[in-house]
Formats: C-alpha cells, structure tokens, sequence
C-alpha cells in the first residue's frame, strides 16, 4: 500500500510542477532566444513581435526606425550569426527586467562574393523588457562598443 500511495504522490507532484509557470528569468531568457532566433532568420516581422509600440532606443527613436533599420541591416547582410551573452539580468519591478547583454555579430555582406568577406562587431547592449499581455516586450534598448 505504501508503494501505491509514493506513487500517487510522486505523480501529483510532478504534474503540479509541470503544471507551474515559467519563472520571469525564464520568461526572459527565452524573450531573448526568440529574438536572436529572428534576428538570425532575418525575420523583421517576427523581431518586431518581441519589440512594444512604446520601443524607444537611446536617441529617442520609435518602432518605425527600428523596423527601417532591421530592414537594411537584414538587406546588407545575407547571413547572420549571432552569440549572444547575458551578462546582467535585474528585475526592478515584478513586470520589468533590465539586461546587459554582450552579442557578437558575424553577418555575410550582400555583395561578397567569397564567404570569408564577413562583418563582424562585438557589441554591448542595455535592455529593458516589460511584462505586456503576458508575454516579454523590449520597450528600450541602448547598444555601444563592448568594453
């Protein structure tokens, strides 16, 4: 009987823990996966899905500008490789999370003619999601040299 009971047990737990939420860091790092995962696909649409209406970068520039650019980084650039780094992760608020990032960007220019003509930039970025509709949104982003 005491067989039969561990089992019950076992089983209701491990479907109440496979029942149970990501946690926000989770939530987070997969935010960031998927956009790389689009970033590398050269999907602009799909980048954008993970990008709030409210974006604005360290200029002050919008979603819009943020599209044209993707846009024309994803033209001059066949491919795109990309490792990314987390190197910070806080959550200030409960639905806010503040990342710095390190990602290394290697892309094949349009025009190259030899896959050994590649561009490649290591880059710092501080990124701020908020939690919206349930789902990880990036509402700033500022990038520089990495140092």
């Amino acid at each position: 009987m005491s067989l039969r009971i561990s089992f019950l047990l076992s089983t209701a737990l491990l479907i109440t823990g496979c029942s149970r939420p990501d946690s926000p860091e989770t939530q987070v790092h997969t935010a960031i996966n998927g956009i790389e995962a689009a970033a590398e696909a050269r999907d602009v649409g799909e980048v954008m899905a993970f990008v709030s209406p409210d974006f604005r970068d360290g200029y002050g520039r919008g979603p819009d500008e943020l599209r044209r650019q993707l846009y024309g980084y994803f033209i001059a650039n066949q491919s795109i490789h990309l490792l990314t780094r987390i190197d910070e992760l806080d959550f200030p608020t409960a639905d806010e999370a503040r990342v710095k990032i390190t990602v290394g960007m290697v892309g094949r220019e349009a025009e190259a003619s030899d896959a050994w003509d590649l561009a490649a930039d290591v880059r710092d970025f501080e990124v701020t999601l908020r939690r919206q509709g349930g789902d990880w949104k990036v509402i700033h982003a500022r990038t520089g040299p990495a140092g």
